[in-house]
C-alpha cells in the first residue's frame, strides 16, 4: 500500500527493506509493481488494484511516459495541500518556525518557454520531446498542454529543426522561448553547422516564423528582434535567455517582492538575471543590480537606458557565489532582493545576515536550499515575517517561494 506522497510527487510505500517509491501512485492506493532497473528502492507501477478517491484523469496522453508532469493524477485540492506542504516541511527540518501562506496558483495560460530534447534512436528513429523520469531517453510528444498559447507551434519547429539536423547525429537541446515578437529559439549540440544545414535552418525559421533562430548564441536567422516586455521597459531577450516559467508567475512574484519593499528608497537586486524584479522596483527606487550573466546584464543595462520614468540603475556583472555582496557593501540599503538559482545562496546569506539591511526579501525555487539560507538569516537576528509559496509549475514537484526577512 501506497503510504504518502514524496517530495519528487512519487507515492512511498513503507516496506521491511525502507522506502519504496512508486511514481504515479497516491496514498492509500494498493499497486501492483514491478523491478525498476538500476534503482533498487524504485519500482515500475503494472496495476492500481484499489485507486485513492484523490485520483483524477491526467489531461495529457502522454503522461506516464513523458516525465515532464508528477502529478497530473492528482485533484486539486490535496495537490495544492501536498505542493505548500513541500514548503512546510523544509522549514521544519531547518528548525526554523514561520507562518506559511496558502499556495498562490501562477500557472496562468501555461509555460513560455520549453526545452525540447531530440535524439536519433535504434534504426535512426527520430525523437522530440521531454526525457522520461528518471531516464535519458526521449519521449516523442506531438502536444504538451501545459504549454501557453504562446508557444503554439513550438513542438512542429523543434521538429523541423531536429529533422534539419539529424543526419550529424547529435544529441539536441531546443529551447523555445516565447516573447512579444514571436518564437525565440536556440539549439545546443548541433556541432558544427555546414552552410546547407544553415540555409535549411533559415528556412525553418521563415516557414515557423521564428523571431529568431540561435545555435548556441549565434544568429543562423532573424526575422525580429525578440522583445519582452517587462514593468515599463522592454527587454531584448540575450539567446537561450532565463525567464520565469510563466508570465502570471513572473506578475505574481514581482508583485510580492515590490509590496514588500514598497517604502524602500535603494534597493539591492541579487540574482537579478533581466531584471523582473529590478525593473520594477525602479519606478520608485535607486537600483544596484547584480548577476554573473553578462549577457543578462547588458540587456537589463540596455533596457534601463531606453526606458524614461525611472530611478537610477546600477546593472553589475558579479558571480555572487565566488564575490558575495559583503556586509559592509550591504550598508545604506533599504531593502536586499536575492533570488539565487536552486543551488541556494549560502555564501551571500551570510553576508546579508552580518549586515544592517532592515528588510531582505527571498526569492527561491528550492525550498531546501531556502530554509537553509533562512536560518543564517533567523540566527544572526532576522525574523521570518511571512512565506508565500507561489505555483507556476504546475503538476510537478517544483514550488516557488517569496519570504519576508525583518532585523
Amino acid at each position: 500500500m501506497i503510504i504518502r506522497l514524496g517530495s519528487h510527487g512519487e507515492g512511498i510505500a513503507d516496506t521491511a527493506a525502507g522506502d519504496v517509491y512508486v511514481p504515479y501512485t497516491l496514498p492509500g492506493e494498493i499497486v501492483e509493481v514491478e523491478p525498476w532497473p538500476g534503482h533498487a528502492d524504485r519500482r515500475r507501477l503494472n496495476r492500481i488494484a484499489v485507486a485513492s478517491p484523490a485520483r483524477t484523469a491526467p489531461i495529457c496522453p502522454h503522461f506516464g511516459a513523458c516525465g515532464g508532469c508528477a502529478l497530473q493524477h492528482l485533484a486539486a485540492a490535496p495537490y495544492r495541500d501536498w505542493k505548500r506542504g513541500l514548503v512546510i516541511a523544509a522549514l521544519a527540518r531547518a528548525g526554523l518556525d514561520a507562518p506559511v501562506g496558502e499556495l498562490i496558483e501562477a500557472h496562468g495560460e501555461g509555460r513560455r518557454r520549453a526545452v525540447f530534447h531530440a535524439r536519433c534512436g535504434a534504426g535512426d528513429v527520430l525523437a522530440v520531446g521531454f526525457t522520461a523520469m528518471k531516464g535519458h531517453r526521449v519521449v516523442a510528444i506531438d502536444r504538451c498542454p501545459v504549454l501557453a498559447p504562446v508557444l503554439t507551434g513550438a513542438i512542429a519547429a523543434a521538429w523541423d529543426i531536429a529533422e534539419v539536423l539529424a543526419p550529424a547525429r547529435k544529441p539536441l537541446d531546443i529551447q523555445v522561448t516565447a516573447s512579444d515578437a514571436g518564437l525565440d529559439v536556440d539549439v545546443r549540440g548541433s556541432g558544427r553547422l555546414t552552410v546547407a544545414d544553415t540555409a535549411a535552418l533559415a528556412g525553418v525559421a521563415e516557414r515557423r516564423n521564428l523571431a529568431r533562430l540561435t545555435r548556441h548564441g549565434e544568429i543562423v536567422a532573424q526575422r525580429s528582434l525578440p522583445i519582452l516586455t517587462i514593468g515599463r521597459a522592454q527587454v531584448v531577450l540575450p539567446p537561450g535567455a532565463f525567464l520565469q516559467a510563466t508570465s502570471a508567475g513572473e506578475a505574481m512574484l514581482a508583485q510580492l517582492v515590490v509590496g514588500y519593499c514598497q517604502d524602500a528608497r535603494a534597493a539591492a537586486d541579487l540574482f537579478c538575471g533581466l531584471g523582473p524584479f529590478a525593473l520594477r522596483l525602479a519606478e520608485r527606487a535607486r537600483i544596484t543590480a547584480l548577476d554573473s550573466d553578462a549577457d543578462a546584464i547588458a540587456a537589463l543595462q540596455r533596457a534601463t537606458a531606453a526606458t524614461p520614468g525611472l530611478k537610477p540603475v546600477v546593472a553589475q556583472q558579479r558571480d555572487l557565489f565566488r564575490r558575495p555582496l559583503a556586509a559592509s557593501e550591504l550598508k545604506g540599503f533599504d531593502a536586499v532582493v536575492f533570488d539565487p538559482p536552486r543551488q541556494g545562496a549560502e555564501a551571500q546569506a551570510r553576508e546579508l545576515a552580518a549586515s544592517p539591511a532592515p528588510t531582505v526579501v527571498a526569492v527561491s525555487c528550492n525550498p531546501a536550499t531556502f530554509a537553509r539560507d533562512a536560518r543564517i538569516l533567523v540566527e544572526a537576528g532576522y525574523r521570518i515575517v511571512q512565506v508565500t509559496p507561489v505555483d507556476q509549475f504546475l503538476f510537478s514537484a517544483h514550488v516557488e517561494l517569496v519570504a519576508l526577512f525583518k532585523k
